[in-house]
């Protein structure tokens, strides 16, 4: 049998979101959220949101979580362009009630500009934020 992935899911790629249909996983049943607090924004013209990778600023961060096969998990990191030099990294995070570590697609602090903020820090990626985003050709 294939080896499932827990993923993490805080933004574009929930469910009802813009980039849901890359995310053909099982939702794994509530609301999730990170152990530790993390910086969510909004960033840039496409108000994208970054989950930056500083463990213990912002706040703690609501999302779901889905099981995925690793054709999904494959699809996920072209989407969040982790081989990319300015892409997304996806690392071990821990959630409240979850004994395992999740994958997460966070942001390198180092990535984000100063003036490129929108909003935030927020606790939760809610759709009156996913209004404002625009996928990447849009701008």
């Amino acid at each position: 049998m294939e080896r499932e992935h827990l993923v993490f899911v805080f933004g574009t790629l929930k469910e009802g979101f813009p980039n849901f249909a890359t995310n053909r996983g099982t939702r794994v049943p509530g609301v999730f959220r990170t152990r530790e607090a993390y910086p969510l924004y909004l960033v840039g013209e496409r108000h994208t949101p970054w989950l930056l990778d500083l463990p213990g600023r912002g706040q703690q961060v609501s999302g779901q979580v889905f099981r995925v096969d690793a054709g999904t998990l494959a699809a996920m990191d072209r989407l969040e362009r982790i081989a990319e030099p300015d892409g997304y990294r996806r690392l071990p995070l821990a959630l409240e009630g979850l004994a395992e570590p999740v994958h997460a697609y966070l942001k390198p602090a180092e990535q984000l500009r100063a003036g490129e903020v929108r909003q935030g820090p927020l606790a939760e990626y809610a759709a009156e934020h996913a209004l404002l985003y625009r996928p990447r050709g849009d701008v």
